[in-house]
Order: C-alpha cells, then structure tokens, then sequence
C-alpha cells in the first residue's frame, strides 16, 4: 500500500535541516531573474534560456522524479507526456501549490517569492503581500525528499541563481537537475524511457512531419503564442505590449484557419506541437484575456481554435488529467501583486470544454509506430 501524501508530507519535513545554504535575493532585478520576468530596456519581456539540459537519459524505473507546477502550461504539458506514455509508475512526480510564497520566509532580507509544497489538508496560504485565502486541495503532492520549495529543490543540485522553474526533471540517483526546459523534457519522456513505458508504441514527434511541426513551432506557435502571451503579460512599455498583442492575434488567426480544414497541426494525428498549443489556448479566456490584457479576441470567438481545445480536453485523456483549471486560475491571479494586490480570482472559467467541438471520435488520435 502506498503511504498517503499526508504521510509523505510528515516524514519529508525532517529532512529539510538538510537544505544546503544560499545566497539571498534582495533586489527587484534578482526577484525578476529568479521568476523569469526580466524585461529588456524597452520594455519586452525576454524569457531566460533554461541552465540545466540534456539529450539523453539512462532509462531506469524510478530513479527520476519531475516537479510540475499544474498551473504552468510547460509543466503540464510535461506532465501530459508522462501520462501519455504511462511513466506514471516509471517516474515519481510532486506537484506545487499554485500561489506563489516566500521561499525564504525567515530571512527578511530575502524577498524571492516562488513555487513552494504544501501537503492537502495543510492550513491556506495567502497571497505574497497576505490577502487571501487559497486552500490546499487533493492535487497537490509534497516533494518525498523534504524540499519546501522549487528553489530548495535548485538548491540541492547545486543551483542558487534560478531561475526557479517548473518543469524540473531531476535524477534522484546522482542529485542532479537533468533538465528544465520542458522541449527537452517532452522529447525525452516521448521517447527516452520506452522500455519502462507502458505506451511505448505512442510516438508524438512524427518523423515525416517533423521538419514541418518543427517549422510551425520556431515561427508562429512558440515566439507569437506559447510565448507571446507572455511578452504580452509582462511587457513593461506599451511599444512592447503592442508588438506582442498584434503578433500574438495574427498568429490565432492563422492557426484557426489552418485547423479549419484539419483536425490536427499536423493532420488527423494529435502530436506534441498540438500538446503544447492545447495548454496555452486552455489558459487563454480565464486567465490571458483578463490577466495578460489579451483582450482583442476571446478563444471562444474563434471557431476552430476553440473546438480544438475541446477536442484534445475529451479525446486525449492524459491531458484532460494534466487539466486543472482550479490551479490555472489560483496561480496567475495570486501570484503576481505588481498585477492584482489583493489576489482576487475572476468568476469565469473560460469556456465550457466539455461541448460538442465536432472534430471527429476519440479513437485514434494518437500517433503509433
């Protein structure tokens, strides 16, 4: 029998006297380099290239552990392709509490606010400035070894900078970070582990479709979409917000038009570009619209665009369970005061994903050798 999380929880506690000591981020600019929301001197928002990445793994039933924040959508896709490929049982996993807290809460001097573990049932957390009152539900799973935070988590590896992002693979075996940067994560859980996989024949990068998805990846979806939002979000000038707003829409426009005449980026078979499409369309109308001022257009007013997100959420299992809506709304709205001082969470959920989307059967929608 499996030990509970609240378990789990008690014994990790112990082991936090373990956390290796860091440096303290006390200045704004430190703050931004540790959460990756460094704007450049005009205002754009520039994301940092992930420090810690490999290629290859050596392929062992658990000896690796992935910490998934499910609000972010490069974690949950990462924890799509876990659940995709049936790793569940290969590769452990913990999951964050989606309003960012203190990371160092006893030293006043040390303002890093960021991803942190509670255990379900634990007391609610408020916002960083202390309004109000977020609970800690049964989706969250505390880190087995003791860490309190993402950043304790770096910090045993050996990385005291950050930044502090989710998805992070790391290798219980030699204690090191093997990657955080969730292309190279995706990659490796399509393919790297198959012989402890339990859908090894499920292959989500197509080769005879991967100069084009690749191609449709580098020049619209990621720069204008998966990463627009966020240029959008965390521009700090208007010229800088404008360029990322008239890119992004140009993009969505494009992309509702090429899903008119199929159901996929890549044709009648879901793969990993469509994954990480998914998880940004999914966040759009309750969070970007309001929160990062994309207000042009709602996904729900684009046809295609918002029956594809339908059609993944009720056809793709494994990622309607990497789906949380609940902690996609809780972390934006609450995390970021510079944006929303008092934390409150908009009514709406964006739109309903359990609608007719008329794109076709569930069966077959994945990708097979």
């Amino acid at each position: 029998m499996l030990p509970s999380r609240r378990l789990l929880y008690t014994l990790a506690v112990s082991a936090r006297a373990l956390k290796p000591p860091t440096t303290p981020i006390r200045t704004m600019s430190a703050i931004a380099a540790t959460t990756n929301t460094v704007a450049n001197k005009d205002g754009a928002y520039v994301r940092h290239a992930a420090k810690h990445r490999t290629d290859a793994v050596e392929a062992e039933a658990g000896r690796y552990h992935l910490h998934v924040a499910l609000a972010c959508p490069w974690a949950a896709g990462a924890l799509s392709m876990l659940y995709l490929k049936g790793l569940e049982d290969a590769i452990s996993l913990s999951i964050v509490h989606p309003t960012w807290q203190r990371t160092r809460p006893d030293d006043p001097e040390d303002q890093h606010c960021g991803w942190v573990y509670r255990a379900p049932g634990d007391a609610p957390l408020s916002n960083p400035l202390g309004h109000g009152s977020y609970d800690c539900d049964d989706a969250l799973i505390p880190d087995p070894t003791g860490a309190a935070s993402i950043r304790d988590v770096y910090a045993k590896a050996g990385d005291a900078s950050g930044p502090f992002t989710t998805p992070a693979l790391f290798d219980k075996k030699t204690g090191k970070l093997v990657s955080n940067e969730s292309m190279d994560i995706l990659k490796l859980l399509n393919s790297a582990f198959d012989k402890v996989a339990k859908h090894p024949e499920r292959e989500f990068y197509p080769s005879d479709l991967a100069g084009d998805l690749q191609t449709l990846n580098d020049e619209l979806v990621y720069p204008n979409v998966n990463n627009g939002v966020y240029r959008c979000g965390f521009a700090k000038s208007q010229k800088a917000y404008d360029a990322a707003v008239a890119g992004l829409f140009e993009a969505l426009e494009d992309l509702d038009k090429r899903l008119a005449s199929q159901r996929f980026l890549g044709g009648d078979k879901f793969s990993w570009l469509d994954l990480r499409l998914y998880h940004t369309l999914v966040r759009f109308d309750p969070v970007y619209v309001v929160y990062f001022k994309t207000n042009v257009k709602r996904i729900a007013d684009y046809p295609n665009l918002v029956n594809f997100v339908r059609d993944v959420y009720q056809s793709v299992e494994p990622v309607r369970r990497a789906t949380n809506i609940k902690h996609i709304k809780m972390h934006y709205y609450t995390s970021h005061p510079a944006l929303n001082t008092y934390g409150i969470i908009p009514a709406s959920m964006g739109p309903d994903l359990e609608a007719e989307h008329g794109r076709g059967a569930a069966d077959g929608v994945y990708f097979t050798h």
